[in-house]
């Protein structure tokens, strides 16, 4: 039995349709693109933004975030080439299966629970923290020890410092989803495009009424003079200002684990997976140009909410709480969105054997995969309630990038081993834009530092344990042959 046996595109197909653990097909491009548009934009825009113009690029942050997004497209039409030829649930895990054998793919299907399942985690706990804050703005306190895990200290109004028992807000809005997630996808593609439509109106609100204030000075001199070092400003600036938003960007792949649920996805999956990268890439400069404008970016350095700052040099003061109220309608669609495709990432591993039967077991009456909903309700609860920010945000980036470069990687296997195979979606300038993928986001993982690759690597050493002692046993086409 082989460690790298290639599961056969014929074999995925006939497997992803048709059958009591199939799933429903409902959605169009106009929800694919909700749906990436609902996983990219949550907090980073209003708060990475700052951080990278004060510390980075000044106003040329907005050429960052055109290098980013150029960054990602590379991925990007990785991802819509495998998405149209094998649209199935399984996203990077079915591709690797595909061209690379087993033993990756079961690596790639684990690494992907960092992006997904550990990622709503740490969505999760945003989402608790400025749930809190917007509360407090209107005197509603929620007890300190319920709103903190018990590694995060709390300070209290007269100044001493406690320790949280859980961070409940957190456990609630993961319960509430995982809930509505059972319910079905096109009830939560709905209610997605809804908050969708929420945090984008916020987004082209602040930069329709912030226009009209922008003082030219502020974007003088446009691309700030390097200091001598590597990443403050100038052209290296904008580079490692790139660097830094590139996790403003990570999420439009969560598209891919809903191609089984498409209705036509060898033509709209490219269009929701580009199309919600072109589109929040639109608005990522357009906010970065007037937020510069706004103020000076020297005065967004170490300022917890620049988004804030800004929107005080209009006379809108209620754009403080739009902005928040965007920001919460965010994260709750990056959570929707994470969890959805982690419980179709383990469907398909399910279905091929590797983890137990319970994952792909498929609701009767709303086609969804109900019970691993359940599961990684609990499991992502647990993290959620217990874990600091500081743990998971880390791992999540480095898993993302791991899932980008197999799927780069996997474009370039696929077009030697079966390039006669269609395509209805091509990666354009094949080698040259997977090459650059790998290269671009292995950059990014590099710069995670030592510590996050420690943890992956931990990380992956569980999975391969459970691959050994549960998956191989049980894989079907291991036991096919």
């Amino acid at each position: 039995m082989s460690l790298f046996a290639v599961k056969p595109l014929s074999r995925i197909m006939a497997e992803s349709e048709g059958g009591k653990h199939s799933l429903k097909r409902t959605l169009g491009p106009g929800s694919l693109i909700a749906l990436g548009i609902g996983a990219i934009i949550g907090a980073g825009l209003f708060s990475l933004t700052g951080i990278a113009a004060a510390e980075n690029a000044g106003p040329a942050i907005v050429l960052s975030f055109a290098l980013a997004a150029f960054g990602c497209a590379f991925a990007g039409m990785c991802y819509s080439e495998f998405s149209t030829m094998i649209p199935v649930a399984g996203s990077a895990y079915t591709y690797a299966y595909a061209t690379m054998g087993e033993l990756l793919a079961w690596i790639i299907g684990w690494d992907l629970v960092l992006e997904y399942a550990v990622g709503a985690a740490t969505v999760s706990i945003s989402w608790s923290r400025y749930v809190v804050t917007l509360l407090h703005g209107y005197g509603v306190e929620l007890p300190a020890q319920l709103i903190a895990s018990p590694w995060q200290p709390v300070t209290l109004a007269d100044g001493s410092v406690i320790h949280g028992y859980m961070n409940l807000p957190a456990v609630l809005i993961v319960v509430v989803i995982s809930l509505l997630l059972i319910t079905g996808i096109k009830e939560s593609a709905n209610v997605n495009a809804v908050v969708v439509v929420i945090k984008v109106t916020v987004v082209v609100v602040f930069i329709a009424a912030g226009w009209a204030f922008i003082k030219p000075a502020n974007h003088v001199p446009f691309i700030p003079p390097n200091t001598g070092t590597f990443g403050e400003f100038g052209w290296s600036g904008i580079l490692k200002g790139a660097g830094t938003i590139f996790f403003a960007y990570i999420g439009f792949d969560a598209v891919s684990t809903a191609a089984q649920e498409a209705r036509k996805p060898q033509k709209d999956m490219p269009i929701g997976i580009i199309g919600s990268l072109i589109i929040c890439t639109i608005l990522y400069i357009l906010f970065a140009y007037v937020m510069t404008g706004l103020v000076p970016y020297t005065e967004f350095r170490g300022h917890a909410a620049p988004a804030a700052l800004a929107i005080a040099a209009t006379p809108y003061v209620w754009l403080k709480t739009a902005v928040s109220l965007a920001i919460i309608a965010g994260l709750t669609s990056v959570i929707l969105v994470m969890l959805l495709g982690q419980s179709r990432v383990f469907y398909s591993m399910s279905r091929d054997g590797l983890v137990p039967m319970i994952f792909s077991d498929i609701h009767p009456k709303y086609r969804t995969p109900w019970r691993s909903n359940l599961v990684f309700m609990v499991f992502v609860s647990l993290f959620s309630a217990f874990a600091p920010i500081s743990w998971v945000g880390h791992m999540t980036s480095i898993g993302t990038l791991f899932a980008f470069v197999v799927v780069c990687g996997g474009v370039l296997i696929m077009r030697k081993t079966n390039p006669d195979l269609p395509r209805p979606f091509r990666t354009p300038l094949v080698p040259l834009v997977p090459l650059l993928g790998i290269v671009v986001c292995l950059a990014m993982m590099f710069g995670l530092g030592l510590s996050n690759w420690l943890r992956l690597f931990v990380w992956l050493g569980i999975g391969l344990v459970i691959y050994f002692s549960y998956g191989r046993r049980h894989s079907h086409l291991q036991n096919a042959k």
